[in-house]
């Protein structure tokens, strides 16, 4: 009888410690988790949409006001009307899509070529001691480097050639894939690097096991750097390098509004710049880098 008294106690405590724990334990995971309302997609659209929209509105409101008290002559400053009729004949005339499409063409294809390039130097910089002390200062300092630079080098190397193109893409944009790699690489906790060894991830397997999986947080930002400098070399190649059997690139469209001197062209070319670029990043790299933080709970979704 005195023994049934003496354990009714301690078992009332463990009941309570585990009542204890396990609400701890709720409350954690209450913590973690994210209750996310589902909202129409339509409004969730809006609201993506709206700000960039204002801003947009804000800028057009800005230039219309500048065009209207002369900040400029006017065929030096045309309005945002005069622009968009600038689009529309290009469009009219059917060469407006084909000069969008040899652009994105050649980055795409430089881009590619930069991955590859770029990422096996940037995995050989990351691991190898001796090679990151000789050519990782090199590596920031050509990344630093503004592309422009290497076009006058790559025309005496290729002549007016698609060689000289893509030879300049890959300068501007190798040493960005390359140095955001060693950046994701450094930020790996090397108790990843022993599990994957104790398991028998070595060699390639390591690398495209754990190395690359664990470094793409920052491999990604590499890539999105990456394409940008690809995208900005193309432009000033083509800026420079203009051959009747080249084709016509929005940078080379550019160049022919300035040698005739018309405004609308230019800004028009300058626009389709920049909505190809601010595409690319929005469409392709915003989203990938998005479920790659969420992956990895860097991100939650409100």
């Amino acid at each position: 009888m005195a023994s049934t008294e003496t354990k009714a106690p301690s078992t009332d405590a463990e009941g309570d410690g585990s009542g204890d724990i396990a609400g701890l334990e709720a409350g954690l995971d209450a913590l973690e988790s994210s209750v996310v309302d589902r909202q129409p997609w339509l409004r969730t659209a809006a609201s993506k949409a709206f700000p960039p929209l204002i801003a947009i509105a804000i800028v057009l409101a800005l230039w219309q006001l500048a065009y209207h008290f002369a900040l400029k002559p006017h065929y030096l400053l045309p309005s945002p009307v005069d622009v968009g009729r600038s689009l529309q004949q290009k469009w009219l005339e059917g060469t407006l899509l084909s000069f969008v499409w040899t652009s994105v063409s050649r980055g795409a294809l430089g881009f590619v070529a930069s991955v590859v390039l770029g990422t096996v130097l940037g995995l050989i910089v990351a691991r190898v001691k001796a090679v990151r002390a000789a050519i990782g200062p090199i590596l920031s300092g050509l990344q630093s480097l503004p592309s422009v630079a290497w076009v006058p080098a790559a025309i005496i190397w290729f002549g007016l050639s698609d060689a000289t193109i893509y030879t300049v893409v890959l300068l501007g944009a190798v040493p960005s894939i390359a140095n955001g790699l060693v950046a994701g690489v450094d930020q790996i906790s090397p108790l990843y690097l022993r599990a994957g060894r104790t398991i028998g991830a070595t060699g390639l397997a390591g690398v495209r096991h754990v190395l690359l999986p664990a470094a793409l947080p920052g491999y990604i930002a590499g890539l999105k750097q990456g394409w940008a400098f690809s995208w900005r070399s193309l432009m000033a190649a083509e800026l420079i390098v203009n051959a009747p059997d080249l084709g016509t690139g929005l940078g080379q469209l550019l160049e022919q509004g300035r040698e005739l001197q018309d405004m609308s062209w230019v800004l028009s070319a300058i626009l389709l710049i920049l909505i190809v670029g601010i595409g690319i990043e929005l469409l392709i790299f915003a989203p990938v880098e998005r479920r790659v933080l969420r992956s990895r709970g860097l991100l939650v979704k409100s």
